[in-house]
């Protein structure tokens, strides 16, 4: 029975790296047809020109980001004169924290923190540009986060138009749209519009047989032979489909094969995979909470504890408890609840009577989310 436990310092993980949600696989499946068209996209910009503006668009999990990652390594491995920019909107949603990480992409380093306005830093970017002749590529991932905050139209437009204020400055731009309800062209105002026209391109949900495919390309790769059985792999491919969202199934995973080790077997068990799922379930809720602002996780709290009482909550009920809590105006308020509702962490709909009522219901259990805020 010994020979079958896995002794302290040894480790059910071929390549722990496989199983990180950021990581980049060398052998990326299904999503051909978007490289392709992403490197049409992009391919001015190799030959010194600007670079065509895109729009990647899909559900979460739906390999966008890896798509853009990979194609912005190549380039990165080809030449130097066309520099690939990756921003997380998700953590720097501002026009300065935006420019501000793009000029570190271009000095190494950010900005000093205080007595620096946004026209020195984008001067500087634009002076650099122009002095080395190189061409910028900006990804903005999660660019539906720009448009929540009502930045989406100052930082398109300062990227697009940027040749005007710096004759010489070429730059290109991707962004990544995870919310399917945002059309993000109807949402631009018409000056950036008539500039940006950009090529969509869609990012389908994997199918469970694709789903299936590439879990098993990241068991090959990170667990050593016997770790995870064909039969465990058809159940995280059944949990995974349930969310809709690959991450979950590459964390479920990675939770399980820690399960097994925690308990010194040298094999995933039904039960490993059952006790990640109420984990990893939650990963979209852990994620988004973590980009709230202030005020909005006070209003999903506020949501959270009134829906451990009430099955129906009206948007006049929530507005006067919040008030109680902070000084806010309705629209402020109501702008926040639809940024909620789109980063799928409550519902809003309405019933109808007298009148139109806004009817607003939490996602997701009361407790879970409470245990995400402070």
């Amino acid at each position: 029975m010994k020979r079958n436990l896995l002794m302290w310092d040894e480790t059910l993980f071929r390549d722990p790296e496989a199983f990180e949600i950021d990581y980049v696989p060398e052998q990326f499946n299904y999503r051909d047809t978007q490289l392709r068209e992403l490197a049409f996209q992009v391919r001015p910009g190799m030959r010194g020109g600007r670079p065509l503006n895109t729009i990647c668009r899909g559900l979460p999990g739906t390999g966008k980001t890896t798509s853009v990652k990979k194609i912005f390594s190549d380039i990165e491995e080809q030449t130097k004169k066309l520099v690939p920019v990756h921003i997380n909107c998700q953590i720097d949603n501002t026009k300065f924290a935006i420019f501000s990480q793009i000029y570190k992409k271009l000095v190494g380093h950010l900005p000093p923190a205080s007595g620096t306005s946004f026209k020195q830093v984008f001067d500087a970017i634009a002076r650099i540009i122009v002095r080395d002749e190189t061409v910028l590529i900006v990804c903005l991932d999660d660019a539906n986060y720009l448009l929540y905050e009502n930045e989406i139209n100052k930082v398109l437009y300062t990227l697009i138009r940027s040749h005007e204020a710096h004759p010489g400055t070429r730059i290109g731009v991707i962004t990544i749209i995870s919310d399917m309800n945002v059309d993000l062209l109807r949402a631009v105002d018409a000056r950036v519009a008539s500039v940006f026209r950009p090529t969509e391109i869609y990012f389908p949900a994997y199918s469970a047989e694709e789903v299936h495919e590439i879990l098993r390309e990241r068991v090959l790769q990170g667990l050593y032979p016997g770790v995870l059985s064909d039969a465990m792999l058809d159940l995280v491919v059944e949990q995974t489909m349930k969310s809709g969202d690959l991450r979950v199934g590459i964390d479920l995973m990675k939770r399980a094969v820690l399960n097994a080790e925690h308990d010194a077997r040298r094999a995933v068990l039904r039960e490993d995979i059952c006790r990640a799922y109420e984990i990893s379930k939650y990963l979209h809720l852990t994620f988004t909470v973590k980009t709230l602002t202030a005020e909005e996780k006070i209003l999903l709290k506020t949501i959270a504890l009134m829906s451990r009482d009430e099955q129906e909550m009206t948007g006049g009920d929530v507005f006067r408890t919040l008030k109680e809590q902070m000084k806010i105006g309705y629209t402020r308020f109501y702008e926040m609840v639809k940024k909620l509702d789109a980063m799928r962490l409550v519902n809003l709909h309405y019933r109808q009577g007298r009148g139109r009522t806004r009817l607003i219901t939490l996602r997701y259990e009361p407790e879970r989310v409470l245990e995400h805020l402070p």
